[in-house]
């Protein structure tokens, strides 16, 4: 009954339109009151799930990423992805992903990502004779594959969330072969519809347009180095990386691009502050609903619920991913790593599976539900900036959809995608 309440309640609250942060602290605390445990437990245990260090790193990461959105790193990128890719047919969809993967590398958020870049792409594709729905779906696609391509602070939360000592230095490691492969089956994707719908070719500048586009993307791509390089070699923690990429950033843009004025600095860091509340209120929230799952014995009550249907491992593995791509269409990404990582990944380990390869795995799955309706925040920003109703864009968003899948597909049977930078450089 008390988990019947729980779930149930949270459903009913995200049906009828609540927040998700206050969907899962009601929820959690009408749980609470009906177990007759203190509810000054549950405000504990939302404290302690916000009380991590590691997790001081997203409010840099989030500020970095919005500062290098303001001071115009993103279309130094599409520069250099038009320069390299633009020839093609369809070529400013290449160019799309191009970019979406490269400004991933530096901001480490999809919502930034696409922002940026269908921001910055779109109008430009629209002029071009692309039809306002590609731009869309190949924007709010290509943004996942920030989501895996190092720095991520989702990686951040994950290791947070797993009880078990992880390595962030590994999951950075393990999602670039699975962040580029993804951009990559994005790309036949976006050129297939290209072709299909017969979109012009682009043609190329030349090598020295392409260098000069090269060198000026450069101080922009150094922060993406400065964090990862900085977290492999031991050198900083990732909280003190993302702090120094903040600083980096700020000198970048002052000082080389003189692209960031005080208006846009304040407009940062108000942004800032505001996506850091919401998501440490949904981290905080969500503790308390996990701790709750985990006292309701909900974990072992699915393990058992899946096992009884099948006991094929790999059949097993399907079915978690089912389980997480459901999901993940109605709740956002934080909270659900927080609330699904306790559950799913101790089954996960009794099929042999390595918890740096489930949680590649599990990021990528929930990224994509981040452009799945009916709560895929990602496709709402693009759609919003492509200035086109959802239901235009889910229309024909399935080629791109297919190609996500196949990914995941490719992640979840073939450990080797997530384990071999990881294991060759330890």
């Amino acid at each position: 009954m008390e988990l019947t309440i729980l779930v149930g309640l949270l459903l009913i609250l995200l049906l009828i339109g609540v927040p998700v942060a206050f969907a899962l602290g009601v929820s959690s605390l009408v749980t609470f009151y009906y177990l007759d445990i203190p509810l000054v437990v549950a405000f504990q245990r939302m404290a302690a799930g916000m009380n991590v260090f590691a997790l001081m790193a997203i409010p840099f990461f989030v500020f970095a990423g919005d500062l290098m959105h303001r001071a115009g790193i993103a279309e130094r990128l599409i520069r250099v992805a038009d320069a390299a890719l633009g020839r093609t047919r369809g070529g400013l969809g290449q160019v799309n992903v191009a970019a979406s993967m490269l400004f991933g590398a530096v901001s480490g958020s999809a919502i930034a990502s696409v922002s940026a870049i269908g921001s910055s792409l779109g109008p430009m594709m629209k002029e071009k004779g692309y039809d306002a729905d590609y731009a869309v779906n190949v924007s709010v696609t290509s943004a996942i594959t920030g989501l895996l391509i190092p720095p991520s602070h989702n990686m951040i939360i994950y290791a947070a969330a797993a009880g078990v000592s992880i390595s962030l230095a590994d999951l950075f490691l393990a999602g670039i072969i699975p962040g580029v492969l993804t951009g990559l089956l994005l790309m036949i994707a976006a050129w297939l519809v290209a072709v299909k719908r017969n979109y012009p070719r682009g043609s190329f500048p030349g090598w020295r347009a392409f260098l000069l586009a090269s060198v000026a993307a450069i101080p922009g791509l150094i922060a993406a180095a400065i964090i990862v390089v900085g977290v492999l070699s031991g050198m900083f923690t990732p909280t003190e990386s993302s702090g120094i990429a903040v600083v980096y950033t700020i000198l970048v843009a002052v000082l080389v691009y003189r692209s960031l004025s005080w208006e846009g600095f304040k407009g940062a860091t108000t942004a800032a502050i505001r996506t850091t509340a919401m998501v440490m209120m949904i981290i905080g929230a969500a503790a308390a609903f996990g701790w709750l799952l985990a006292l309701l014995e909900a974990p072992g009550q699915l393990a058992g619920l899946l096992r009884s249907i099948t006991e094929n491992p790999l059949l097993l593995l399907l079915l978690i991913n089912l389980v997480l791509l459901l999901l993940g269409t109605f709740m956002d990404m934080a909270p659900l790593i927080i609330i699904t990582t306790p559950i799913f990944l101790p089954m996960a380990g009794d099929l042999g599976m390595d918890p740096v390869h489930f949680g590649i795995m599990l990021i990528l799955n929930l990224g994509i539900g981040l452009v799945t309706p009916p709560v895929g925040s990602v496709l709402f920003v693009g759609c919003a900036i492509g200035k086109i109703p959802i239901e235009q864009s889910v229309r024909t968003i399935w080629p791109f959809y297919l190609a996500m899948i196949v990914a995941l597909a490719a992640v979840v049977y073939f450990p080797a995608l997530s384990l071999w930078l990881p294991q060759l450089l330890n």
